[in-house]
């Protein structure tokens, strides 16, 4: 990882609220009746209750949905023993997986302690507190006997996610992998390039999943382990073998399966070419696998590969697994993680991987060919149906096991309080940059003096989002990116200054759009020295893709160039602006926030068109609520007027649309309570997620109000209304809402060169 990479994950670590997690209240604490209901005198209930029944702790207290992630920081990624103190940041991020993938708190626990009695005292000490115990990042073989310890003494679930993860997601694709080359589990020949937890967990669960010891083959760094070897631990000694391989080399002639646990680039194409027919590998050293992606599918054609990494197809990410194990484990209050609910999640995974992949996990990845076969074994990470497929098995498992204490009866009703958890539409950002990722586009940014500009080009460069174009003197950006060790290699730096030629062709483009509103040849040509003007003609001129702006300079002033520029869609002929609020209930649509003052009913019909157009391209199905003070024509005046005029507009040529209104914002969010006084609305009983406003005052004013309280993160402003993609970035936006922006603008450009006609 090259330096600036380094200082990006500094500066996301630190900047703002140190580290990655907070905790946050559930109930009510506005007054003083609410802090004496949630602490003295009135705590006293629940701790009574409690005291009588240890059980009702699950009913008055977090625990039912908190994990502990503990480590003794000795094992940490492929650093070593780092300390618990630099294990932190791991664990943190492992706490934020697990409360976005399946909702469930984390308190993450660093332990200064290598001694096993110490760290298994300490950890029982704990389990009052916590519902289930995920250890991570322990070294072997410590973390064997710490697991084993701590599950014969504890009675929640615990598992080593180092371990049985990386096992459980590679035995999903080891099941499928077979199915593939139609060869049989208890047949094949394996080869285990490792001996540390996750290969010992990985091999002793495909051991249970039908290989045979005496098939298998396992290495350590010294080599082939045999039962001829003196220095073998008990783990490894479970299996010391008869063959007469000595050597990875050896090891591979005629082998079936590849599994790698160990460092990079140590298995060689010939090793590969000695295997037998249909070979699989799965290279799951990380950063660098054992052998190259690329390199390994070209040595032979009947090779099956997978990997650790994110771009290459087949990817063994534990992320799959380990959120969702212990959501299942967690929901029927299970004694343990045992090995028929890691087998039922194994089987749940695999399974998953033959049903036809939905459009919103092909659409987060740009890929419309995903269908099982070789390129696609085990699921997409970004998979919504993980959620109600594995932890429904896992829980079942457990039941099935006699390790469950709370059943669950109605299995549909528990899928749907899964949904409901996250909301359909939680990973919307990371589609979006997954889908940027696929097709990175050309995005030109006219301030390319301010640093934050450059970071955010950074960002979108090394997280191949986009290829920054970034004008400005480039000895002034140049200067900028050494004071800020920003590294931006082979970007693309134009002044406008220094390019007459463009200028002048520019300035005739320009001339020819504005010459009826009075402009002349000599001041189009000279307003190419601006870079918003000369940033948004690349686009009209097809130089570039996307056009970023506005960082500093006056929203109107940013926009004006634009609207001079590019062509705008629609019968009304406007630009709007439109916000995008990250809730826990899915993305929340606001307009328009930032260009009109206010809107004629037919211009309102406009608006509504583009933002439902949007919205449909981002594979979610509008609700639209038109919002003001008024419900259903309890008030007049000006705003529900033109908003109830807009409806019935709507209604008439529009009947498609999902909208109605006018009705107040209240109603728009909450749909059984509109049902319950409105049951002819349109939307039913669903929420609205978007919400249309009767002009700039009120948009912007909830959308300022949004982001001044800090409770969501924000996307926008996005345009609506231009023929080519341009967006005008707010003052205050961040690093990475400017990058969201970049990845938002980079799907919107793919979009439009695919389909032109559509926009």
């Amino acid at each position: 990882m090259s330096d600036n990479k380094f200082l990006d994950a500094l500066s996301y670590h630190a900047d703002g609220r140190p580290g990655k997690i907070e905790v946050i209240t559930t109930k009510p604490t506005q007054t003083q009746l609410d802090l004496a209901l949630a602490y003295s005198p009135g705590v006293a209930e629940p701790c009574l209750k409690i005291a009588e029944n240890v059980d009702d702790v699950y009913k008055y207290t977090a625990k039912g949905n908190l994990v502990a992630v503990i480590s003794n920081g000795t094992a940490v990624l492929g650093l070593g023993d780092i300390g618990p103190e630099a294990s932190k940041p791991v664990m943190e991020g492992k706490a934020v997986l697990f409360k976005i993938f399946a909702d469930i708190d984390v308190f993450d626990i660093e332990l200064n302690c290598k001694n096993v009695d110490e760290f298994v005292r300490t950890v029982k000490a704990m389990e009052p507190t916590f519902g289930g115990i995920n250890l991570e990042d322990i070294k072997a073989p410590e973390s064997f006997e710490i697991e084993e310890r701590l599950k014969a003494e504890l009675n929640i679930p615990i598992m080593h996610d180092d371990q049985h993860g990386t096992a459980i997601i590679s035995g999903a694709g080891l099941i499928n992998a077979l199915r593939i080359v139609n060869k049989k589990i208890e047949e094949v020949r394996l080869v285990v390039n490792g001996a540390g937890a996750s290969a010992i967990a990985c091999t002793k669960l495909f051991v249970s999943l039908g290989a045979r010891i005496e098939n298998i083959t396992m290495l350590d760094s010294k080599g082939v382990i045999h039962s001829g070897r003196t220095d073998l631990d008990k783990y490894k000694a479970q299996f010391a073998g008869n063959s007469a391989s000595r050597t990875l080399e050896e090891a591979m002639v005629n082998a079936d399966v590849f599994v790698g646990l160990s460092k990079g680039n140590i298995l060689t194409p010939d090793m590969i070419k000695s295997m037998a027919k249909d070979p699989i590998v799965f290279a799951m050293a990380n950063p660098d696998p054992e052998i190259d992606y690329n390199l390994a599918v070209a040595t032979r054609e009947d090779v099956l590969v997978a990997t650790g990494r994110s771009d290459h197809p087949n990817q063994v990410n534990n992320v799959l697994g380990f959120p969702f194990i212990f959501r299942g484990a967690l929901d029927v209050r299970a004694t343990s993680i045992n090995e028929e609910m890691k087998l039922a999640a194994v089987r749940a995974i695999a399974d998953l991987a033959l049903e036809p992949v939905p459009e919103v996990v092909m659409m987060a990845y740009n890929d419309y060919d995903l269908s099982f076969g070789r390129n696609y074994i085990i699921p997409k990470p970004m998979d919504p149906r993980l959620l109600t497929t594995v932890a429904p098995a896992v829980a079942k498992a457990a039941m099935d096991s006699g390790v469950a204490r709370m059943p669950i009866a109605n299995w549909e009703e528990y899928k749907n309080s899964l949904r409901r958890r996250l909301g359909i539409d939680n990973d919307f950002v990371n589609r979006l940059v997954q889908k940027a990722r696929k097709a990175p586009k050309r995005v030109v940014f006219a301030e390319a003096n301010d640093v934050k500009i450059l970071r955010a080009a950074q960002t979108s460069m090394n997280e191949k989002i986009a290829n920054p174009i970034l004008l400005g003197n480039e000895e002034t950006i140049r200067q900028m990116m050494e004071e800020n060790n920003i590294e931006l290699p082979g970007v693309e730096i134009i002044d406008p200054f220094k390019e007459n030629e463009l200028c002048q062709k520019f300035g005739n483009m320009l001339f020819e759009k504005r010459k009826r509103h009075g402009l002349t040849h000599f001041e189009a040509a000279k307003q190419m020295r601006n870079r918003n003007y000369f940033g948004a003609m690349m686009v009209e001129a097809g130089m570039a893709d996307a056009f970023i702006s506005g960082l500093t300079r006056n929203y109107p002033i940013a926009l004006k160039p634009a609207l001079e520029t590019i062509a705008v869609t629609g019968f009304a002929k406007r630009v709007s602006g439109m916000h995008i609020v990250m809730t826990k209930n899915g993305p929340l649509f606001l307009a328009d926030t930032t260009v009109n003052i206010d809107y004629k009913p037919e211009e309102l019909v406009d608006l509504v068109l583009k933002v439902n157009h949007r919205v449909k391209k981002f594979q979610i199905e509008p609700r639209i609520a038109l919002v003001t003070y008024s419900n259903f024509g309890s008030s007049r005046g000006p705003a529900p007027i033109q908003m109830r005029k807009a409806v019935e507009l709507l209604h008439q040529n529009h009947p498609e649309i999902i909208v109605d209104g006018e009705m107040q914002t209240t109603y728009a969010l909450d749909g059984d309570s509109r049902m319950k006084q409105y049951p002819f609305n349109k939307l039913g009983a669903d929420r609205a997620n978007v919400l249309v406003f009767p002009g700039l005052n009120s948009g912007n004013a909830a959308f300022q109000l949004m982001r001044g309280m800090g409770i969501v993160d924000i996307i926008g402003p996005v345009l609506l209304g231009f023929e080519k993609t341009v967006h005008i970035l707010h003052h205050t936006s961040t690093v990475r809402e400017i990058v969201n922006m970049v990845a938002l603008s980079v799907c919107e450009a793919q979009e439009k060169q695919a389909s032109p006609e559509l926009w």
